[in-house]
């Protein structure tokens, strides 16, 4: 968040020709932009993009972590961590006071003043509207991407439903599973192997439905390009495909969705 104080002096001191436009711009710049070390937390997120920033979890020390996470729990009441690892969670649960980590999901959510809520016990109702998201996997090998998603849409308060292992092997698994589907605003898929429930699924809906490859299948799969490709030229109207294994895109893709950004 901008700092209020600091922006009227920095504008009292172009009112007073201290300062030419090109400095006003930088100093405005500046003020928005909070460096600590290595990090750059980007505070100003939520106002412009609706959400707070997220972090990536690999490849950072449990102290990145804890020093961007500290920055945005003063502007936010919760933080997503994605893709962290059992020893970094080690660490931050000791940092952090409230947290909620999914092994299988590999996040960690953490609170600012209480621990965060699973998702199967977010409520929505803002506006006393109920917008939900389903997420729905093909095997029981998907998992950790339909977790991630899953996740993501508990950060974003968004009420979802889990439907794990409805793959096209088993056409009547799905087709029990269609009439909760049709009542949703949007639909996570998540599919390895040759990708087909997206299309399968969207045939039957009328909500956008996120397609979300994994890296799950044999040789030719090609650690998820097959599956991508194959949700690529599907020739359902209503399906969008994000990146191989994630489920974070796709879940905060459909979140948006629900939450009726932009309208």
């Amino acid at each position: 968040m901008l700092d209020k104080e600091k922006l009227n002096r920095i504008w009292s001191s172009f009112q007073d020709g201290q300062l030419s436009a090109i400095e006003l711009g930088q100093r405005i710049l500046e003020s928005a932009v909070q460096s600590q070390g290595s990090t750059t937390p980007d505070l100003d997120r939520k106002r412009r993009c609706g959400y707070p920033e997220v972090i990536y979890g690999p490849g950072k020390s449990p102290d990145s972590i804890r020093t961007v996470a500290n920055a945005l729990l003063a502007e936010s009441a919760e933080v997503l961590v994605t893709r962290v690892t059992p020893e970094q969670v080690r660490t931050l649960t000791e940092m952090f006071v409230h947290t909620r980590w999914n092994h299988v999901g590999r996040t960690l959510r953490i609170g600012q003043q209480a621990t965060p809520i699973a998702p199967e016990q977010v409520m929505q109702t803002t506006d006393g509207k109920t917008r939900s998201v389903a997420v729905v996997s093909a095997g029981t090998t998907d998992e950790p991407i339909a977790l991630e998603a899953l996740e993501t849409l508990a950060w974003m308060g968004v009420p979802t439903r889990l439907v794990q292992d409805v793959g096209v092997a088993g056409p009547y698994r799905l087709m029990s599973q269609v009439p909760l589907l049709q009542s949703m605003n949007a639909i996570v898929c998540v599919a390895g192997m040759e990708g087909a429930l997206p299309s399968v699924l969207a045939g039957h809906v009328r909500c956008p439905v996120i397609a979300v490859p994994t890296s799950v299948g044999y040789g030719a799969n090609f650690a998820g390009l097959s599956a991508l490709l194959s949700m690529l030229n599907c020739c359902a109207s209503n399906v969008a495909v994000v990146n191989i294994d994630s489920g974070f895109k796709g879940g905060y893709m459909a979140g948006l969705i629900a939450n009726g950004s932009g309208l």
